[in-house]
């Protein structure tokens, strides 16, 4: 197995310092080490590579032909290095990709429309955006950044906050005129109730009657693997389905949805976080960029600020 030596760095940087001082004190002076430390240095370099690439005498230094290669060599080297470091510091200007994976609702009527915004205010950056109700591991689906919706259970996960949201039913106008709007939760016992098909879901929708808790079963003849392909069989006329208030006040402030049951909704208001690996002062800057983004816009976004009014029609 060949040896790590993880001073290769140091060593050519003190042969370099040599070259452009001219000399093994003036480059010990500007690296704050002893002319007998910088020597051994390049003395070390000298042996590993097999060549003298140093012609030391008491009046002047001159490379040899391969220390003058190597020397054109390890100048590049070392700017890469810096550039690679700088590149990769917490300070430095954001650039690259960012992945963020978010429910497919979020990501149709929140981030997506964010995106040209913050593609003009960054344009070293590029994202990769990934929609999907599952709940995905960070780490195996290569993500930088994930938008969860709920209570967040224990994790190694680091959390943003951005918001918060509560849950409302609905239904089309065509269908509550066909089937009738119903008044109490008993009534839905004669609706079809569209439910989520993913593992995670709430298998009750939660009401509140006579201030104490109801959890009334969804049997729902038709499931949906995300939110919003459940808005857009709503608003087709198939059913009632509990959504994201977010989600959908476009809808119900154009009156194509129409809330129901409202006197019995506890509005438990949910949070949305950006979750991510790692300690936040250790985050790549591109990654800072987007946590920063999404703070400052959906943060400032009334539906995610305050109970959005809700048009009834």
């Amino acid at each position: 197995m060949p040896r790590i030596d993880v001073n290769r760095s140091g060593e050519m940087e003190a042969f370099v310092q040599v070259v452009e001082r001219g000399g093994f004190s003036a480059a010990a002076r500007v690296l704050g080490m002893t002319p007998s430390a910088i020597s051994k240095l390049v003395g070390r370099l000298e042996a590993r590579l097999g060549t003298q690439l140093v012609h030391r005498s008491t009046r002047k230094l001159q490379l040899s032909a391969e220390g003058q290669q190597f020397y054109e060599r390890a100048v590049q080297v070392l700017a890469d290095m810096d550039e690679a470091e700088r590149a990769a510091g917490a300070d430095a200007e954001p650039r690259g990709r960012v992945t963020v994976n978010t429910s497919v609702s979020f990501g149709t009527h929140v981030l997506v429309p964010l995106v040209p915004r913050f593609l003009a205010q960054h344009p070293q950056l590029s994202l990769d955006v990934a929609l999907t109700d599952r709940v995905i591991d960070l780490m195996d689906e290569r993500a930088d950044i994930a938008i969860r919706w709920g209570p967040l259970p224990a994790s190694d996960l680091v959390a943003r906050r951005l918001g918060e949201t509560g849950q409302v039913i609905v239904g089309s106008v065509a269908y509550l005129a066909e089937r009738g709007t119903p008044q109490t939760p008993a009534d839905l016992a004669a609706h079809h109730l569209l439910d989520f098909s993913y593992r995670r879901r709430m298998p009750d929708w939660p009401l509140l009657v006579a201030g104490k808790p109801l959890d009334v079963p969804v049997r729902g003849r038709i499931r949906a693997s995300d939110g919003e392909t459940l808005r857009n069989l709503a608003l087709a006329g198939a059913g009632l389905a509990r959504l994201s208030r977010y989600h959908i006040q476009h809808d119900l402030d154009a009156g194509t949805l129409v809330p129901v049951l409202e006197r019995f909704n506890p509005d438990e208001r949910a949070p949305i976080h950006a979750v991510y690996l790692g300690r936040s002062e250790r985050l790549p800057a591109r990654v800072r960029a987007v946590l920063a983004f999404l703070v400052e816009h959906v943060g400032c976004d009334p539906r995610f600020t305050t109970k959005p009014p809700l048009n009834p029609r």
